[in-house]
């Protein structure tokens, strides 16, 4: 099964939330590979693309009414949810894990008991491979809400520090790594 198929599988034409799921994936793939040219990261371009577009194909299953998403599981599930729906899918483990991984900066197995979210603190929710490190800083560019332009880096950093000095510090190495955004 092809990237497309599945996005219209759990995401039906004409559905408001596939208007949200395109623009965003579209245009966190659209930066993740304006970087790998830049950078010259040597990640095969199909692969950074279908990583893009699936990596936020879990948000179906969440309760976020404001993007459309009417399910059940808490939004924070967003990324293991998709994981778990890409590997019953058949789809290249590389991708699943990117789905796993993009949440904040990754979370730490201390993050997640400490803030309680339902999510085995022994599964990997971390961004390891370059691949995975890619998508889950291209994605912290895009809000699924809002006017959905990117965020100056300024803003993303912002965003970023909300959620401890930790995740900022991720995020940052991760800025070193794939450089500055305008």
């Amino acid at each position: 099964m092809n990237t497309q198929e599945i996005i219209d599988m759990y995401y039906p034409a004409g559905s408001p939330l596939r208007d949200i799921y395109l623009r965003h994936c579209r245009s966190v793939a659209d930066l993740a590979l304006e970087i790998n040219s830049r950078r010259a990261l040597g990640l095969d371009r199909r692969l950074v693309e279908d990583a893009a577009m699936l990596h936020d194909i879990g948000i179906c299953l969440t309760d976020a009414p404001g993007i459309h998403c009417h399910g059940d599981m808490p939004y924070i599930l967003h990324g293991v949810a998709g994981a778990d729906l890409l590997r019953v899918e058949g789809v290249d483990e590389r991708l699943a894990r990117v789905a796993e991984s993009h949440t904040g900066s990754g979370l730490t197995p201390e993050e997640i008991t400490e803030a309680k979210i339902p999510i085995p603190a022994s599964r990997d929710t971390m961004p390891r491979t370059l691949l995975e490190k890619l998508i889950c800083y291209a994605d912290k560019f895009y809000s699924k809400s809002g006017d959905m332009k990117r965020k100056s880096m300024s803003r993303v950093e912002e965003d970023m520090g909300r959620h401890g000095q930790a995740p900022l510090e991720r995020f940052l190495e991760l800025k070193k790594l794939f450089g500055d955004v305008e």
